[in-house]
């Protein structure tokens, strides 16, 4: 159990994730995994005007993932909130998607086909087997606090998924560019208190990994 037990108390850790602001590859529909594409002018509003509207609420501590495009929405975010630098945590990278990266969703679906191996792709498992213990730790260092991660969406997807025992995001729901989802961490799990979904256009093409 990694909550901080104070006179007897076990106390909660409030953890937010942001999807980061719009890059060209988001604009362009490509697939972007673990390479390192930053954001566009979109973006850096995107994470402006997400600051603005995250400042409703008290944040002690901003973290976030090393790639460009969710460091510097952290940086943007923390610069509304008037809260030190961003935290990297490194395991909040986006999900590695191999030979499939930098690809549309087109041409990912003609090359690889759902149900089709795509090489290189890292599991939702392998996802959550780095992402959550790097929680724990988030957790435990800001026991009782309220933490703004900045990450990608498909960690936030994944984390989702475990926490909604795969019901939810469904097919039609988007994890946006910039918005913000609310979980816990309390009693040794991760758990999700709201999730800020989009709803896809109808037609929209989408592949089932991504």
């Amino acid at each position: 159990m990694t909550n901080d037990i104070k006179d007897g108390i076990l106390t909660m850790t409030r953890i937010s994730i942001v999807r980061h602001g719009q890059t060209e590859w988001n604009l362009h529909r490509r697939i972007q995994g673990s390479t390192d594409i930053p954001l566009n002018s979109a973006g850096r509003a995107q994470a402006a005007e997400a600051g603005i509207v995250l400042r409703e609420r008290r944040w002690d501590v901003v973290v976030a993932s090393p790639l460009m495009r969710a460091h510097e929405t952290a940086r943007i975010i923390a610069g509304e909130l008037d809260l030190p630098s961003p935290e990297i945590v490194a395991e909040l990278t986006e999900r590695h998607h191999g030979e499939i990266e930098g690809l549309t969703f087109t041409e990912r679906q003609a090359r690889f086909p759902d149900g089709v191996l795509v090489p290189g792709l890292e599991s939702r498992q392998d996802v959550l087997d780095r992402v959550l213990p790097s929680l724990a730790r988030v957790a435990a260092t800001h026991a009782g606090k309220s933490v703004l991660a900045v990450s990608h969406g498909g960690i936030i997807g994944t984390l989702i998924r475990h926490t909604t025992g795969g019901e939810r995001p469904r097919h039609d729901e988007l994890i946006a560019n910039g918005s913000v989802h609310d979980f816990v961490w309390e009693d040794g799990e991760l758990v999700l208190v709201h999730f800020d979904a989009s709803v896809r256009s109808p037609g929209e093409i989408f592949p089932v990994i991504r």
